[in-house]
């Protein structure tokens, strides 16, 4: 995370990438592994996703849980910072489904 002029191109330059608000928003309902995530996303390839967790971690928005099995099994939670955010990506959500209904209207 860099810290940048404005505090509103922080949050944005720390959450934006190949579907990070919606890993997010994901953990928010609970604890994942990591093939779930591939299976909620399926949009992305494991390397992008691999690289988004990294930098969400590295962020840290995330934990990432390596469990001593065989083979492993890694889960991803969020961390205080990254449900503290909680508020603004619903608000931000809510505002991407302003902006689909208002291009939805003008395609007609």
């Amino acid at each position: 995370m860099k810290k940048s002029y404005c505090p509103i191109d922080t949050f944005i330059n720390t959450v934006k990438g190949k579907r990070k608000g919606t890993i997010i928003l994901h953990l928010f309902q609970g604890d994942k592994r990591y093939g779930e995530l591939v299976k909620l996303l399926d949009d992305i390839s494991e390397r992008m996703m691999t690289k988004q967790l990294k930098e969400l971690e590295a962020d840290g928005l995330i934990n990432r849980t390596v469990f001593p099995e065989v083979p492993p099994r890694v889960e991803y939670s969020l961390t205080d910072l990254g449900r503290e955010i909680q508020p603004v990506l619903k608000t931000m959500y809510r505002g991407g489904i302003l902006f689909e209904k208002h291009i939805d209207g003008s395609q007609k």
